[in-house]
């Protein structure tokens, strides 16, 4: 099982030196990834609860969030090994030609680093800012999508849809082929059906194990019933770690606890036959803390 972590692109960490140094320690203590959240905007008065918090507050640390593309753009830069993630950028938000020039672009900067997750977002506040249509964001995620793999795996490209359409061109593309990987966040059915028959695997956040067991069995079943091999369908589980020095009780949040508690719950997703477990860490003290809690979680897996 392969193990990632997340970079400081958000908060008052999200500065040039502290990504270079997160980065290349991340790089020295073997993590295989390294992930980028997104986030457009931080409404003052949200319309959308976050699905997250307690009472559906925005963290403070969204005030300040770095594009993640460009973000990654800059570490691949400093870095010669480890993957480059983006978990997630929302679909609704982005047009399928421009986004797969930017994506292309760092896949080649990078020499063949690129993941590309994405998901479909869920603040009205976001949606309106990116004058995007929440009601069709499922249709326009197939096709977007179906365009996203068209561009980047045949040359000369041409693709027409209802939402997009791409004139025969010739478009760079990416080092790796047939395409980088593509992983969807779903936790809806239709969802995760999208993600068995269009995506190259599965990132879940948030949900206990046994939830997280049973949607594994759905993707798998999806999967298959979309002709396709449901092995071939990777799980990347993104791990909220809360580590303390003392153990929780039985309604503890998965990854939250004490150190033994946390390593059996990274067991537990290793043995769901999870591809990738990343940690999500966004610690606000300072980048020594952020490097310590790095070197300490990578012992975990």
């Amino acid at each position: 099982m392969r193990i990632g972590v997340t970079r400081p692109s958000m908060g008052s960490l999200s500065q040039p030196d502290n990504l270079i140094k997160a980065a290349r320690e991340a790089e020295r203590l073997g993590y295989d990834t390294l992930w980028v959240a997104d986030r457009l905007l931080y409404r003052v008065q949200p319309r959308t609860k976050y699905p997250v918090t307690p009472d559906g507050s925005l963290p403070n640390f969204y005030k300040r969030v770095l594009d993640p593309v460009e973000a990654l753009t800059f570490v691949a830069a400093h870095t010669s090994r480890i993957g480059l993630g983006t978990g997630v950028l929302n679909i609704p938000f982005y047009n399928p030609v421009t986004l797969a020039r930017r994506l292309t672009t760092l896949d080649i900067l990078s020499n063949g680093r690129l993941r590309a997750g994405f998901g479909l977002g869920w603040s009205a506040d976001e949606f309106e800012a990116a004058g995007a249509n929440q009601k069709a964001r499922g249709a326009r995620a197939d096709e977007f999508l179906a365009a996203l793999k068209t561009i980047w795996s045949e040359d000369p490209v041409e693709f027409r849809g209802e939402y997009f359409t791409v004139p025969r061109s010739i478009i760079a593309k990416p080092v790796q082929k047939p395409h980088p990987p593509i992983y969807l966040a779903a936790y809806a059915p239709a969802a995760l059906k999208r993600a068995a028959r269009s995506a190259n695997g599965w990132m879940p956040v948030g949900i206990p194990l046994d939830g997280t067991a049973a949607m594994i069995t759905q993707l798998r079943q999806f999967a298959k019933d979309a002709g396709r091999d449901p092995q071939s369908l990777e799980v990347i589980v993104g791990a909220n770690l809360s580590i303390l020095p003392h153990s929780l009780g039985p309604d503890r949040p998965l990854f939250a606890g004490s150190e033994e508690q946390v390593m059996n719950d990274i067991q537990a997703v290793k043995k769901l036959g999870a591809s990738e477990i990343f940690f999500i860490m966004f610690p606000e003290r300072g980048i020594k803390d952020l490097l310590a809690a790095m070197e300490r979680s990578r012992r975990f897996a």
